[in-house]
């Protein structure tokens, strides 16, 4: 069994900063790719950025030069950095984990997110 476990979202005024956390564990052999995704209400869920295990990143555009992600292997942590937060980065806030499991299997994990609301 492998669980992520988010943490850092709150209310926040525009223009100040916020820094996530996404902790995966469990039967972890290995995380392999790391990602945030985020759904406002009423829009789809989206992609917002996303790291190899090697440390590679992209990031949608509308977040580059705001967003950093990050991660630390030996804790199996992800990790978002957000600067310069908008009203419209309101949204819920999910980690993605792509896994191998000590089982040998590969699963894609979801956190259970957290909420980042933005005022104005």
């Amino acid at each position: 069994q492998v669980q992520l476990v988010e943490s850092g979202g709150g209310l926040v005024q525009a223009g100040g900063s916020l820094r996530l956390s996404c902790a995966a564990s469990g039967s972890i052999r290995s995380p392999n790719a790391m990602a945030w995704y985020r759904q406002a209400p009423g829009k789809q869920r989206e992609l917002v950025a996303g790291i190899i295990s090697g440390g590679s990143t992209n990031y949608a555009d509308s977040v580059k030069g705001r967003f950093t992600i990050s991660r630390d292997n030996a804790k199996n942590t992800v990790y978002l950095q957000i600067d310069s937060l908008k009203p419209e980065d309101t949204a819920v806030y999910y980690c993605n984990a792509d896994i191998i499991t000590t089982w040998g299997t590969r699963v894609l994990y979801w956190g259970q997110g957290t909420q980042v609301t933005v005022s104005s």
